[in-house]
């Protein structure tokens, strides 16, 4: 009896372990079922890619370039039969030469960009920010790489160039825009001909000083030029006070003489009238003509005399009466 309890017990230990087999077997053949569809089905999720309101997909076949989509949710063949690359399009970006920013109002400089050689052989330190678009994606891609590096590397050289054609002085004051202007113009027809879809929008200088170095002495120089300014505009206003002041004295010392000239010529011509109808009336009597122009000439002499004694050619004082000689009656 005890033989054939032990043969049932060991019996039902062999039952319960081939069924626990069993169920062992059918729970790993489920998990690598399971695990085989979440490879496939991840593995075709790669295929799906969604595409942002301002960027474009760029959709390559075996690694080449076959179209491109637009904004929203896309599905292509999955890797490797297809791949694509999203580039935005429409965000203005920026390469930055003579410095980087790190943060937000933070800024390290870089002094080997900053520095470039002038026409008359100074240097001064450069700051600038190039400003740029991608106008074809395809090419900003696939034509050359790196295209942004390319852009940087394109501005930084016309700028040198630019620079290299005027002096220290031009480049610190008025000469400033022209230069960014000519750079934006320069930069973009290289950019063209390399054909990298890009269009720069704007190359900013935002600093252009002497190196750090000679800052002190380029200070110096232009306190003494902006002295020698203030001084020929003071001379200037001072003539411009002066000449006004002068061109109008001048103007009336010659109304004045002009005036007296004037006068001078009038008074003579009434003189040499006067003197022609004295001369006429003299032709016809020339005694009383004679007499009335010596009472004329003792009334202008002595105007309050009223009798005058004469001392004759034969030394005979005579009395001469300007009453009777006028028809007074001598009281």
């Amino acid at each position: 009896m005890i033989k054939l309890n032990e043969f049932q017990n060991r019996f039902f230990w062999v039952i319960c372990y081939s069924r626990r087999k069993e169920k062992g077997e059918m729970s790993a053949r489920l998990v690598i079922i399971f695990v085989t569809i979440a490879i496939l089905v991840a593995y075709f999720m790669t295929g799906i890619y969604q595409v942002g309101p301002s960027q474009v997909a760029l959709v390559k076949t075996f690694g080449k370039y076959s179209h491109t989509t637009g904004p929203g949710i896309h599905v292509h063949a999955p890797y490797p039969f297809q791949t694509h690359v999203i580039v935005d399009v429409q965000t203005i970006r920026k390469q930055e030469i003579g410095f980087r920013t790190v943060r937000p109002g933070q800024y390290v400089q870089k002094k080997e960009e900053a520095l470039i050689l002038t026409g008359d052989g100074n240097i001064v330190s450069v700051e600038a920010v190039v400003q740029f678009r991608v106008n074809d994606p395809v090419k900003f891609i696939f034509s050359v790489e790196n295209a942004e590096e390319l852009v940087k590397f394109t501005t930084e050289s016309a700028l040198r160039e630019m620079i290299a054609k005027r002096t220290v002085d031009e480049i610190l004051t008025a000469e400033r825009d022209k230069v960014s202007y000519e750079v934006h113009q320069i930069t973009q027809q290289l950019l063209n001909q390399y054909d990298v879809g890009v269009t720069i929008i704007n190359v900013l200088l935002q600093e252009v000083v002497p190196p750090q170095s000679v800052i002190a002495a380029f200070d110096d120089v232009n306190n003494a030029k902006q002295d020698k300014e203030r001084y020929i505009n003071e001379a200037l206003k001072y003539a411009n006070n002066l000449i006004p002041s002068v061109e109008g004295e001048t103007r009336k010392i010659i109304l004045e003489a002009e005036a007296y000239a004037q006068q001078k010529v009038l008074q003579a011509t009434g003189e040499v009238q006067r003197f022609l109808s004295i001369l006429n009336e003299y032709k016809n009597a020339p005694k009383v003509t004679e007499t009335r122009l010596k009472i004329e000439t003792l009334e202008e002499v002595l105007p309050k005399a009223k009798r005058i004694i004469l001392l004759d050619g034969s030394q005979n004082i005579t009395l001469l009466s300007l009453d009777k000689l006028i028809g007074g009656d001598g009281k």
